[in-house]
């Protein structure tokens, strides 16, 4: 998966990722986070997923971190439930 920083600044981050899914999943982890704004546009298809997060508190990349940490530990409890 390619995932490339298009924006940064301290509480603003717009990020470019190559699966719609993704970017789905790591938008509704931060918004139950409770980031300031979390979404995702595609111009098209063919097109990269765009990803927005604007922070108030702390930085958009540790918001990021920490939601693929809890999605990580989510998978990890499924995986672990299906043995």
């Amino acid at each position: 998966m390619n995932v490339e920083i298009v924006k940064e600044e301290k509480n603003d981050l717009e990020v470019k990722v190559d699966n719609s899914t993704i970017a789905e999943i790591l938008r509704v982890y931060l918004n139950r986070q409770g980031i300031q704004f979390a979404a995702w546009r595609q111009e098209h298809s063919s097109k990269p997923v765009i990803l927005k997060i604007e922070s108030s508190g702390k930085t958009a990349k540790k918001a990021i971190s920490e939601a693929a940490e809890t999605i990580k530990k989510d998978c990890d409890k499924i995986l672990k439930s299906l043995k």
